[in-house]
């Protein structure tokens, strides 16, 4: 490439300035350009661009760095104190009841429920059946609190880099921003790429020319009235036309890059020769729970973890012979050898309409109309009442899928799972955790490890038991999994947040666009 008029066209004053204000041996950066030139960061980055994009600057240093903010919510736990510390200082003193905490302590619901719910999720505290709260473990807390604010205090003055913290460190504050939600995070993780240029020979070249043209990046680039009025343009060059330049882009609609991501899924599944299916996002409790042989009194059918419908609340009429198969499963364990969870089943309770809160009632809707052999997939939207956060969200899609077919084993069961999390989800550390729920045995969760956030669930699965699917007609074993997708595109596309899938931040989507769309291709 050669240093000529027509190049020179189409440099922006701002590379002019960059290119004539540097030596070969100085190093370029946006920083250096900032402090240098005076430019702003925006225009610091972009210059850089337009000069690399062109081969005038050289890249000679890359490196990404991590460091670690204190947050709003982190510097107010540092002033005013820790709310779980607050929490556990009132339940060893004296008997409390959930519903009391935040009158007791007098601090704001929210704040409490926030941290209380952490303890819980931590396995300090429980609830014991009448709803107070009991201390389970102590060990380390205390000390843990006062390392974390420790580091709150270091962070109150300077950003905390990853390479000055310990393992210990990096570990704690890990667990502090995985496990807390977007307004009580107390760290907030930045990753910086850091790069340096020099002007390359090109670029060197580039510069000659421009010196002999003696031009400087300070040309006017537009004749206005104002300047015609003042004659400000006496004793000033103007920038050189360039007619070559294509002119600005339109940009069209186009196609969610996470809407691709499911697609591929999709596509994926098909090709492997499953059917998929689909259904309405209200169900029954009866679906919902009690065809999976969750018993109604299980916890995570409380309240507090369900969307439940106000109006209608309650369908009509069941299903028969299956709901009457269903509650003689629940109450003296139907045809299966089993003795059931032995309580008196309700059909008010069984008929009650709920936003469904995972993707297995498909499954268990499945079992009734489904072929020997055969295989079922859904792409499902699914709702729950939980705290959100950089892994978590209250409503999310999860992949739900069911083989069923003489000879399927556990070992069929972690060859599905293997591509889910390889080769879907693109990750490269996976391990299975032995589990429970109430309508698979054995039960298996996988979890990956994600670079940023660590080692998270991507979701659970197992061998229905017999009491799910013989009162629903089928006497074969079925494997069954529910994945979350959002968790699978998180690793696959590189991010580090959950809600960074669904931002209304126009000008991020278009930054991730071509890495998103290259990965998506690739799958």
């Amino acid at each position: 490439m050669k240093a000529d008029l027509n190049l020179i066209k189409t440099l922006h004053p701002l590379e002019i300035k960059v290119i004539v204000n540097n030596e070969e041996e100085d190093d370029i950066s946006a920083s250096i350009i900032i402090e240098k030139l005076g430019f702003n960061e925006g225009q610091a980055n972009k210059t850089i661009e337009w000069l690399n994009s062109k081969g005038i600057i050289e890249e000679i240093y890359r490196k990404l760095n991590i460091f670690y903010k204190a947050t709003e919510r982190g510097l107010g736990a540092l002033r005013d104190g820790f709310v779980e510390e607050k929490i556990i200082n009132l339940v060893s003193q004296k008997a409390v009841l959930a519903s009391n905490l935040a009158l007791e302590l007098d601090i704001d619901v929210k704040e409490v429920r926030k941290a209380f719910g952490n303890l819980l999720k931590e396995g300090i505290l429980s609830l014991d059946l009448d709803k107070q709260i009991i201390i389970n473990c102590l060990d380390g807390i205390e000390a843990n609190y006062q390392k974390v604010r420790v580091l709150l205090e270091r962070a109150k003055n300077s950003d905390l880099f990853r390479e000055s913290l310990t393992t210990e460190e990096l570990l704690l504050i890990s667990n502090f921003a995985k496990k807390k939600g977007a307004d009580s995070v107390f760290f907030k993780i930045i990753e910086k790429l850091d790069l340096k240029f020099r002007l390359s020979s090109f670029g060197l070249e580039v510069k000659n020319f421009l010196m002999k043209s003696k031009l400087t990046g300070d040309e006017l680039t537009k004749l206005t009235p104002e300047i015609l009025k003042n004659k400000t343009y006496e004793n000033k060059k103007f920038r050189a036309y360039n007619i070559h330049i294509p002119s600005a882009k339109t940009f069209i609609g186009r196609s969610n890059s996470y809407l691709d991501y499911i697609s591929k899924i999709k596509d994926k599944l098909v090709g492997l020769g499953f059917q998929e299916f689909d259904g309405p996002l209200v169900e029954t409790e009866f679906f919902n729970n009690d065809a999976l042989f969750m018993p109604q009194f299980h916890p995570s059918r409380d309240i507090k973890d369900v969307y439940y419908i106000s109006d209608p609340s309650m369908q009509e009429s069941l299903p028969e012979p299956y709901f009457s198969n269903v509650k003689l499963a629940h109450e003296t364990g139907y045809a299966t050898g089993s003795r059931g969870w032995r309580y008196s089943f309700s059909e008010d309770l069984s008929k009650r309409l709920v936003l469904r809160t995972h993707g297995t009632v498909l499954s268990a809707k499945q079992l009734i109309n489904a072929k020997n052999p055969s295989r079922y997939f859904g792409v499902i939207r699914c709702f729950r009442y939980d705290q959100v956060d950089a892994t978590h969200g209250v409503d999310f899609y999860q992949t739900e899928g069911i083989v069923i077919e003489d000879g399927v084993s556990i070992k069929t069961l972690l060859g599905l799972l293997e591509i889910f999390a390889k080769e879907l989800a693109g990750a490269t550390e996976i391990k299975y955790v032995p589990a429970y729920f109430p309508f698979t045995e054995p039960s298996i969760e996988i979890h990956v490890k994600h670079p940023v956030l660590g080692w998270f669930e991507l979701g659970g699965s197992g061998i229905f038991r017999p009491e799910v699917t013989k009162p629903l007609g089928i006497d074969l074993p079925v494997i069954a999994w529910g994945i979350g997708i959002d968790r699978m595109a998180l690793m696959h596309l590189g991010l580090n947040d959950l809600r960074d899938l669904f931002t209304y931040d126009i000008g991020d989507v278009i930054l991730r666009r071509g890495k998103i769309d290259a990965k998506v291709r690739n799958l």
